[in-house]
């Protein structure tokens, strides 16, 4: 038979030839370093056999797949691990997860992370032994004999419906799993148990509580140490921590997921708000502003009652449901259809920087990464459909040179249409090759995230990678065919004929809480100037050099740059450290006698290095950074 490689060629094998046969026909070497195989688009084991005039690609350890598969096998090791140290375990799930894998369990008795040495060295010898990953196909019968001792597996196996089910053994392991995996433990390199949850079994509060037990695992040592020093540095530059710490914001359990922002956190927001105000002016948008309740046939008719209602506050004024909004489109729908618009007056580029209140479950809160009222700096276009690759590249860009400002690296993905949608197959076709024509034309990069796209439309997503190699996403341009129609939107075209405009929707930030608080992280509170809520700390050597601190601080505030004077009775070692470490200010002015008697300023920035200088072309400095936002 012959099999397709993906360079296009073609390999002959005999009838039942595996996934393994084929990487030993390519080579040696790639027969030692395979873990896994593709099957015309299907990930499978190297046992899988393979028939005639199928595309079969091998799966090694650089692949982009190799990493989750050799996680998924390793989380299978910690369970055999668990099971064969704590005798009467009863397991439930355990899949892999973008940084590692967990498992549920219940155990005889609770375990600490006391006894994750145990396990790891357990772990280690079952690695040592080697031995390998068997894919079984049993009956439903046949499961319910293998688990017969294992209640949580005869629960998923009763909600089964396929009449063959696939397990995996290793050792004295066996689990229901649909794989696949490694070919034998010892191609699992480094791991690591990282810690412990409570998890209610499928999640239900009113059934079981177990055990979730977290690891992870890389393929090089090396790997696994650059993660732990990531994980190390990501807990320091904690945005909870450090926010508290600058007195950027806080919470309070009066208003779980409301965030509060103090006078330093308004400053920061303010400032990125003012940037934002000021590169769509020059990008041609103008502002508006909805309101945050608007009654409940309005998010019919928009479509989000029907795909968004559990996420929504609602209250009733004069007997009549209203909806706090979750986003701010549907207002600025209103706005555009509120007068007739000309095919000469179009696009309409509006923003919004539009207060939006969602629920989330207590339990996800976390910080300004997960709350229930943010602002979104929202933006909706108005396009003709001959605009709208034009339009599209215009936003690309635009967002583009936000990212670019913070020093951010990004990836893009496409996401398409999800289950739960609306509108026709003829619209989001349309919708999804608009977006695709715009990231040819820009030239960009791109991954398809299928059925990730909004309910109304496709969308691309902006993928920030920070200052640790952690991904957010953050921005999004969303193509929408829908709400103009469920509105009825028109504008009159050149031939005097009614059409409907395209509608974009779109954000640079995301959630702009969110953002600050990935900023704080990225920037570990260190802000380059013009962002720092603190540009300036003066520190008066002793009480003599108090008055002439307030001089100095007076001169550096009227050159509008943001300063502080540290009036207390404190070493001046005590000072520098608090102004490094706490307030995390780019610069330092340090005062002495000596510098009063001179007229002079002792200069310290982030290198902690000082030097001498003039107030006049310290200012000078200070401002032309702000300026040009360096």
């Amino acid at each position: 038979m012959n099999i397709a490689l993906p360079d296009g060629s073609v390999n002959e094998l005999a009838a039942g030839a595996t996934v393994a046969d084929v990487a030993a026909s390519i080579g040696a070497g790639l027969a030692k370093a395979a873990l896994a195989g593709k099957v015309d688009g299907t990930l499978v084991d190297l046992t899988a056999t393979v028939t005639d005039g199928a595309t079969v690609e091998i799966i090694t350890a650089k692949s982009p797949e190799a990493l989750h598969i050799m996680r998924h096998s390793c989380a299978h090791i910690m369970a055999e691990a668990v099971q064969e140290l704590y005798p009467g375990t009863q397991i439930a799930f355990g899949p892999a997860t973008d940084d590692g894998y967990f498992y549920d369990f219940e155990l005889p008795n609770n375990i600490s992370s006391d006894d994750f040495g145990a396990i790891e060295k357990k772990m280690a010898e079952i690695v040592k032994a080697d031995e390998p990953f068997v894919r079984e196909v049993v009956s439903i019968d046949e499961a319910k004999k293998i688990f017969a001792d294992q209640r949580f597996k005869l629960e998923h196996i009763d909600d089964l419906t396929d009449q063959e089910i696939s397990i995996y053994r290793h050792g004295s392991f066996v689990d229901l799993c649909a794989g696949p995996h490694v070919p034998s433990a010892g191609k699992i390199g480094a791991f690591k148990m990282m810690k412990l949850a409570g998890a209610y079994w499928r999640g239900d509060a009113t059934r079981e509580q177990l055990q979730r037990l977290y690891g992870t695992a890389f393929f090089k040592k090396s790997e696994l140490e650059e993660y732990l020093h990531n994980l190390e540095e990501a807990e320091k530059r904690d945005h909870r921590r450090i926010g508290r710490e600058m007195d950027i914001f806080m919470m309070r359990d009066e208003a779980p997921g409301f965030p509060f922002f103090l006078p330093n956190g308004m400053i920061l927001k303010n400032t990125l708000l003012d940037y934002w105000r000021e590169i769509h002016k020059k990008a041609g948008y103008v502002e508006i502003s909805t309101p945050m309740i608007m009654n409940k046939q309005l998010w019919q008719t928009s479509g989000h009652w029907d795909h968004y209602k559990d996420n929504m506050y609602s209250t009733v004024i004069d007997e009549e449901e209203y909806c706090v909004k979750p986003m701010n489109c549907p207002g600025g729908v209103l706005v555009y259809a509120s007068k007739p618009h000309s095919y000469r007056d179009l696009p309409i580029r509006a923003g919004e920087i539009g207060l939006v209140h969602r629920h989330e479950m207590k339990g996800a809160l976390h910080g300004l990464f997960r709350v229930r009222c943010f602002n979104q700096d929202d933006a909706h276009l108005f396009v003709r459909p001959d605009q709208l690759t034009e339009e599209i590249v215009g936003v690309v860009k635009l967002i583009d040179s936000v990212y670019q400002q913070f020093g951010f690296t990004y990836h893009v993905e496409l996401s398409t249409r999800p289950e739960d949608s609306m509108g026709s197959d003829e619209d989001w076709e349309a919708a999804e090759a608009g977006l695709k024509t715009a990231l040819e034309e820009l030239g960009m990069e791109y991954e398809v995230n299928e059925g990730d796209g909004a309910f109304y439309g496709p969308k691309i997503d902006f993928h920030l990678t920070d200052s640790l190699g952690r991904t957010w996403q953050c921005g999004t341009v969303q193509l929408d065919f829908q709400m103009p129609q469920n509105f009825d939107l028109e504008y009159t075209d050149a031939d005097g004929s009614k059409k409907r405009p395209v509608m974009l929707h779109r954000v640079c930030y995301g959630s702009v809480e969110r953002f600050i608080g990935i900023l704080i992280e990225h920037y570990a509170g260190k802000f380059p100037v013009w962002l720092a809520p603190m540009q300036v700390k003066v520190l008066p050597v002793s009480e003599k050099s108090r008055d002439y601190a307030h001089k100095v601080a007076d001169a550096i505030e009227a050159a509008g740059i943001r300063v502080v004077v540290d009036n207390r009775d404190e070493k001046i070692g005590y000072k520098i450290r608090e102004a490094r470490s706490i307030d995390r200010v780019p610069y330092m002015v340090i005062v002495g006698e000596k510098e009063a008697e001179e007229g002079t300023i002792s200069v310290r920035d982030r290198t902690n290095e000082t030097h001498p200088s003039t107030i006049e072309d310290f200012c000078a400095k200070v401002r032309e950074e702000i300026r040009t936002r360096a």
